[in-house]
C-alpha cells in the first residue's frame, strides 16, 4: 500500500512516517498537493498553522476535495483534521470543506490543550477503540454535522469533536503517532480497514 504525507513544510513528520510504516506499507513525502494524490491513502499531518498549511494546499485544493469526493481514503491529523473544515479563526485561507464547520480557538483558560486527555464515544475506527491519547493544540473543530463526530473530549468546559469521519475520510484531533502503542495501533487498524 503507497501512503503518502502531504507535507505543508511546518514541522517534524518522522514520527509520523514512522507510525505509517508497517509491512507492506511504502510510506512517500509530498510537497506538491497535487502530486500528493497519486496514492493509495493520504494523510495530512497535524503540525503547523492553518494559514500557511492552507496557502501551500491552494494550488491542489479542489482537486483533492474531488479526490477525496470520489473515495480516496484520508487521514488529518490535528492541522490535518482542521483543514478538513472550510476555514479557521488561526489564519486565511480555505481548507477543503469536506466537513462543515469552522475551526475556533480553545474556549478554556488553559491553552494550548497539551497532553493526554481521553476521547468521549469512540467510534472512528471499529476495533480500535481509543481510551487516552495525547493532544497538542489551540484551536479546534465545531462541526455543523453532529452525524460525522465519532469521538469527542473535554479540556477545561470546551467540548469538541476529537475525530470526524465520512466514508473513508478521518479527521483526529488529537496525536495518534505519540499516544504510544494504542496511537499506532490505531493507525495501522485504519490503514487495514480502508485497504479492503
Amino acid at each position: 500500500m503507497r501512503v503518502t504525507l502531504f507535507d505543508y513544510g511546518a514541522g517534524n513528520i518522522h514520527s509520523l512516517a514512522k507510525a505509517l510504516a508497517t509491512s507492506g506499507t511504502e510510506v512517500q513525502v509530498q510537497t506538491d498537493p497535487v502530486k500528493a494524490l497519486d496514492t493509495e491513502v493520504l494523510v495530512l499531518p497535524g503540525v503547523g498553522a492553518f494559514g500557511a498549511a492552507a496557502a501551500r494546499l491552494e494550488p491542489g485544493r479542489e482537486r483533492m476535495r474531488q479526490a477525496l469526493d470520489a473515495g480516496l481514503p484520508c487521514l488529518g491529523i490535528c492541522l490535518g483534521m482542521q483543514l478538513l473544515f472550510e476555514g479557521s479563526d488561526e489564519g486565511e485561507g480555505r481548507g477543503l470543506g469536506v466537513f462543515k464547520g469552522r475551526v475556533t480557538r480553545l474556549r478554556a483558560k488553559h491553552v494550548p490543550h497539551i497532553g493526554w486527555n481521553s476521547v468521549e464515544e469512540d467510534a472512528a475506527v471499529p476495533g480500535a477503540r481509543l481510551d487516552t491519547v495525547y493532544y497538542a493544540h489551540s484551536f479546534a473543530c465545531r462541526a455543523q454535522e453532529p452525524g460525522a463526530v465519532v469521538g469527542w473530549t473535554t479540556h477545561e468546559e470546551d467540548r469538541f469533536p476529537a475525530s470526524v469521519r465520512r466514508g473513508k475520510v478521518l479527521g483526529v484531533q488529537f496525536h495518534p503517532e505519540k499516544s504510544s502503542t494504542a496511537g499506532v495501533r490505531f493507525v495501522q487498524a485504519f490503514l487495514k480497514e480502508v485497504a479492503r
